[in-house]
């Protein structure tokens, strides 16, 4: 089954107003289409603490399942320091600061827009 660009987006903004929804930190919805065919969104957030992060990213896993979408592929949920949840069409990225701030996914896609985020 193909999803519809427009409700992948819906999807995409849907995980990061849930993210805001648990306190994260500095969220941002990139737009990878016009850079790469791995996936269309990323989603980038900051926990505030391996509890913090552990605990938003459940919170969008929970609340999608819910909303009939359920995750593809889960890393890093155990240990809190970059949760990835794979929706194939999108990609959510929950990190600790510090794994944040020495990977920056922001500056590696670049060329990717960024969209408005809100909650």
């Amino acid at each position: 089954m193909v999803t519809a660009p427009a409700q992948v987006l819906q999807s995409a903004r849907r995980a990061a107003s849930l993210l805001l929804d648990r306190k994260a930190n500095d969220v941002v919805l990139l737009d990878l289409r016009p850079v790469t065919d791995m996936t269309d969104f990323f989603v980038v957030a900051s926990g505030t603490s391996d509890t913090h992060v552990r605990a938003t990213a459940g919170h969008v896993m929970e609340v999608l399942k819910q909303e009939g979408l359920g995750v593809h592929s889960v890393e890093g949920l155990e240990q809190g320091r970059w949760v990835l949840l794979d929706y194939v069409d999108f990609v959510v990225h929950v990190f600790h600061p510090s794994l944040r701030a020495f990977y920056q996914l922001e500056r590696l896609w670049g060329d990717a827009p960024a969209l408005q985020v809100t909650a």
